[in-house]
């Protein structure tokens, strides 16, 4: 009979709590945008509303069942961002438009599928089998849209989309989720290798250089994207996903001062020779020029002044002029809540963000298998860093890329993919958050390992 440590509580009443503010925060913007276009409490909006709250309470029964030890707060702050992205993409259609509609039938699809990694995968530890199946698919992704007869072609100056029938996607967003499943397996499996000691210069100790070879083929990877696909968020987004995962595998410091000096000089390398590389950066660093304004900086420049006139507590949802932004519902969103919501707001947003992928984190920690930890770090960290971009370059600390704002901004394939994080993170943290049988193991039993044993441990043993 088994032994069990103390039982934890499940916590799903606490979570239905927080689901149900959740989706007053969404549905009150929703209402909101519809009192300002005289439109409100009509059939739509209750449509709209009524399929965003059973999707939300589904997903709610499926944790009950299926992981009732998840944790209950990722559930709500997903679905609060959700909706609030609803109701400004609903505010921002012009007459004739349907991004808000299409915006919620994606919705429903993504979380439709993170429903089903739940009830179908139950243990994350399955997907380490994949490790070498999820690179392959990566390559794959990452090469579809450079294939003649399903890519989309170049769109806004990347290619990086593939057609499919009548509607686009984009299958780098997939790519980031197997690429952390490919990391957290190897690293996991090849830890003590990659501990082994280098040079030591200072107070960091260096790898070997044959030991780099992962660390090499990973920015070659980056470069690749930048290059071909021409997608700097994108390339920053794979490259950053590894170092991280390198980092929290190894706790050296001397792997985050490799990757950085790769990423400056595949940077300077870049921008001297491919043109969109330059073109990117120059209208950075000139933004309030004439010359570049028309050509590559409008979209920040009215972005920050959108921002401005919203002050502190913003203009109200449909009383600003975010449309005057070009991609207002998609790269820019994040100016428009700015504008309407003001900076209390936008901070309430990037709070959203920041205890999302510390729960994220938090479940990480909980953990006790290496590939659990590595893979819900680099999940949560791939949320982090993409929030970090995107802002960074609506408010013009870094240069503007193409990335999407998680589950704010307009498009399909971003929502799927991020809702499926969502799904893995959940599945993480029941597994930390459960109840640990200590039954002792019979006899010639083997156990996985823990954890991530200490740097001075793995050389040990190694």
């Amino acid at each position: 009979m088994s032994q069990l440590s103390t039982i934890p509580k499940p916590r799903r009443n606490v979570e239905l709590l927080l689901l149900i503010l959740a989706l007053s925060v969404g549905i009150g913007a929703n209402m909101l945008v519809g009192v300002d276009q005289a439109k409100a409490f009509d059939s739509d909006f209750w449509f709209q509303s009524s399929l965003l709250a059973v999707a939300a309470l589904v997903f709610h029964v499926v944790l009950r069942i299926r992981a009732k030890y998840a944790d209950p707060v990722i559930l709500p702050l997903v679905v609060a961002l959700n909706g609030l992205g609803l109701a400004m993409i609903h505010r921002l259609d012009a007459p004739g438009e349907d991004t808000g509609n299409n915006q919620l039938r994606w919705t429903l699809i993504a979380m439709a599928v993170a429903i089903g990694v739940i009830w179908f995968l139950k243990d994350h530890r399955v997907l380490r089998r994949f490790t070498y199946i999820s690179l392959a698919v990566s390559a794959l992704l990452l090469i579809l849209p450079l294939v003649p007869g399903i890519s989309a072609g170049e769109i806004l100056g990347a290619r990086v989309w593939i057609r499919v029938g009548p509607m686009t996607f984009q299958p780098g967003e997939i790519a980031k989720i197997t690429l952390a499943i490919f990391f957290a397996g190897y690293l996991s499996s090849n830890r003590d290798l990659i501990l082994l000691a280098g040079r030591k210069i200072g107070p960091l100790q260096f790898p070997r250089f044959k030991d780099m070879g992962p660390m090499i083929t990973a920015w070659l990877v980056s470069i690749g994207v930048l290059i071909f696909q021409r997608d700097l968020g994108s390339s920053v987004l794979f490259f950053g996903l590894f170092i991280v995962m390198i980092y929290v595998a190894t706790s050296r410091i001397s792997w985050v001062v490799i990757g950085v000096g790769l990423i400056l000089g595949g940077g300077f390398v870049a921008a001297q020779v491919f043109s969109h590389v330059e073109v990117r950066i120059y209208g950075w660093l000139n933004a309030f020029s004439p010359d570049v304004y028309e050509t590559g900086s409008r979209q920040v420049i009215e972005g920050l002044f959108g921002m401005a006139n919203g002050g502190l507590v913003g203009t109200g949802l449909g009383q600003g002029r975010p449309d005057l932004v070009p991609f207002a519902n998609s790269d820019m969103i994040i100016a428009s809540i700015g504008e309407e919501l003001g900076l209390i707001g936008l901070f309430a947003v990037v709070l959203m963000y920041v205890m999302l992928f510390t729960r994220g984190f938090r479940a990480a920690l909980g953990t006790r298998d290496a590939f659990g930890k590595l893979l819900a770090c680099g999940l949560s960290f791939a949320i982090a860093l993409q929030c970090f971009v995107v802002i960074g370059g609506v408010t013009r600390l870094i240069p503007l890329t193409g990335l999407t704002t998680p589950f704010l901004a307009a498009g399909g394939s971003s929502l799927l993919a991020n809702w499926i994080i969502v799904g893995l993170l959940l599945l993480i943290s029941h597994t930390a958050r459960g109840p640990v049988d200590t039954t002792p193991l019979p006899p010639g039993g083997a156990a996985e390992p823990a954890g991530i044993d200490t740097p001075t441990e793995a050389v040990k043993r190694a």
